[in-house]
């Protein structure tokens, strides 16, 4: 039985689970939005959205605690300055976890993981789909419509 054992441990020994996660974590953070199977972008959740909610506080001390985890000086600087500054109001569920259907070769559930304020094409998309909706501002004809300054708004 598996009582009280919480940790997907992903078929491998401790330090090589430790350093999965923690280059997964980079790519994420330098990236935005990687590929991965199921099991290790459930497992990378778990991870990297405690690093996340301390990169919000910019200390020393919180900034050698998340060094410690991704180990690359890049990405802690770009979760510090570019990522914690988006996410700062948002209480948690830093992640999204899309379902891609299954991999070619060994039939593996596959998943992307990305952040959730770093979608800008959804973005550009609902607010163009806005513009469209309000019939006071949008334009005769839908090839009018400006998707920068519908951005701008």
């Amino acid at each position: 039985m598996r009582h009280n054992r919480k940790l997907n441990h992903l078929g491998r020994k401790s330090g090589h689970r430790k350093a999965l996660l923690s280059n997964m974590a980079t790519s994420l953070v330098l990236h935005k939005r990687i590929e991965t199977t199921l099991a290790k972008a459930r497992a990378l959740r778990v991870y990297i959205e405690p690093l996340i909610t301390k990169s919000k506080e910019d200390t020393t001390h919180s900034r050698r605690v998340v060094f410690s985890y991704l180990k690359q000086k890049e990405a802690v600087s770009e979760l510090f300055r570019v990522i914690a500054p988006k996410i700062a109001d948002r209480p948690g569920g830093y992640l999204r976890i899309l379902k891609t259907g299954f991999r070619a070769g060994d039939a593996a559930d596959m998943a992307i993981v990305e952040f959730v304020d770093f979608n800008e094409a959804d973005r550009k998309i609902s607010l163009s789909m806005k513009a469209l909706e309000a019939p006071a501002e949008a334009p005769a004809d839908v090839a009018d419509v400006d998707i920068e300054a519908v951005a701008a708004q």
